[in-house]
């Protein structure tokens, strides 16, 4: 399987203060904002030429973001993979022994196919899958 990094997450309890201050200091490109009802979440990315940070936002206090802030503060959530095809990768890191958060893909942010792999099984690190065409 051919992996490719698309971006880094990052919980924070505000975008909009977090976004205005990279975007100022760091400068590179906002997208719009997307906010997912499923998870509780509201997402906007940072693009940097070829790389991207995601910076995720609660929109309630039962969010998974909610409750890593509350547990770990603002900071990295997660690694986010790209690859060709979820659901084949998923089938596979099934059969070697990773937990899975998601037994199957779901809709993501932007619209892509999505899974998480348990950190438990990725040295600590919550890994997101990310179906993508390039």
């Amino acid at each position: 399987m051919n992996y490719k990094i698309d971006h880094v997450g990052i919980a924070v309890q505000s975008i909009s203060e977090t976004v205005a201050f990279f975007l100022k200091t760091f400068g590179g490109r906002a997208s719009e904002v997307f906010e997912s009802k499923t998870d509780n979440v509201r997402v906007q990315f940072v693009y940097y030429d070829h790389q991207r940070l995601e910076f995720l936002e609660p929109t309630s206090p039962d969010s998974p973001i909610a409750k890593f802030l509350t547990a770990k503060g603002p900071g990295l959530h997660h690694f986010c993979f790209g690859i060709q095809n979820v659901e084949a990768e998923l089938a596979r890191l099934k059969a070697e022994g990773f937990r899975l958060i998601d037994q199957a893909p779901r809709i993501g942010a932007e619209g892509k196919k999505i899974a998480f792999l348990h950190p438990k099984s990725a040295g600590g690190v919550l890994i997101e899958l990310k179906e993508i065409t390039d």
